[in-house]
């Protein structure tokens, strides 16, 4: 099964002042997303700065996403972790609470070999039964799923798709031939139209964040053959997109959050605030492309 085609958003948590949970910001993130064509949310993914959240922080804004989209679109929660128990319990715990899938990052830091990380995935596949999203980022894990092993994980019956992140459109190239069965999004803003000239279905985006509608026509232009349009869209933004990674994920688009006056907050440490250098670069290519302040 195909979980959503175009837009997900990997959608940054908002916190409040004492630097917890903002939810009466996360109700009016949700209900904007909706409004502005998002076909999917992505939550306590590495954008919802998941690494620094309690297990209790975790499934209450899953809990709260789930209850307050109802349905609308997919919402899909950010359910990895090292240790195979936890990613179990965690993702058995989203699948109580609604989630319509879960988003499951490759194990970090340990890493694990071939078979251990095929099993670390059937672990989790066979607890629960909605669908799979691998995640697929070595920059972060230090991992990188090899294509076998991605065509034996792609057999579980609930591992239905992959986040491909690895920035390398050759390997995306080589998956979409060798395991066709596996629907593919782009993990990178910048390679969403390259991912989507291969077969994939959509985008798993943080500049959704504040260009939800363009990144959503982005898709659906190319998917609707107007590639032209989608070429056009991917080009004009790319620099912007460049410049949401200036600095390590979520910083940057937080702060160009907070700049257009949606007021989500500030991450949480170890990520500290942009350096103003940066932040003038962001600050100008925002006021050219003239992104929409909250309203």
């Amino acid at each position: 099964m195909t979980l959503f085609t175009g837009s997900g958003v990997a959608l940054i948590t908002p916190f409040n002042e004492n630097n917890e949970v903002n939810f009466e910001k996360l109700r009016e993130l949700l209900e904007f997303h909706i409004a502005n064509r998002t076909d999917a949310i992505i939550v306590t993914g590495t954008t919802g700065e998941s690494s620094t959240m309690t297990d209790e922080e975790k499934l209450a804004v899953i809990k709260f996403s789930v209850d307050v989209v109802a349905g609308r679109i997919p919402v899909i929660a950010g359910t990895g972790s090292n240790n195979t128990k936890h990613a179990v319990w965690l993702s058995q715990e989203a699948e109580k609470l609604g989630a319509d899938g879960l988003l499951v990052v490759t194990p970090y830091y340990n890493k694990g070999n071939e078979s251990g990380i095929y099993n670390h995935y059937k672990a989790i596949a066979e607890s629960v039964k909605i669908p799979i999203i691998l995640y697929n980022v070595p920059g972060r894990t230090g991992v990188n799923l090899s294509i076998g092993l991605i065509k034996v994980l792609a057999q579980i019956d609930n591992i239905v798709a992959l986040k491909e992140a690895s920035g390398n459109i050759s390997y995306a190239s080589e998956i979409a031939r060798e395991v066709p069965e596996i629907d593919l999004y782009s993990g990178n803003d910048d390679m969403t139209v390259p991912l989507l000239s291969i077969g994939g279905k959509g985008v798993i985006s943080v500049s959704a964040n504040i260009l939800p509608e363009i990144v959503h026509n982005m898709v659906m232009a190319f998917l609707n053959r107007d590639i032209d349009k989608a070429r056009k869209l991917q080009l004009k933004y790319n620099d912007l997109v460049n410049t949401l990674f200036i600095e390590v994920n979520p910083v940057p688009i937080k702060d160009a959050m907070n700049f257009l006056g949606y007021n989500v907050g500030e991450c949480r440490l170890p990520l500290g605030p942009m350096s103003e250098k940066n932040k003038e670069v962001l600050y100008e290519l925002l006021k050219k492309h003239e992104v929409s302040t909250w309203k």
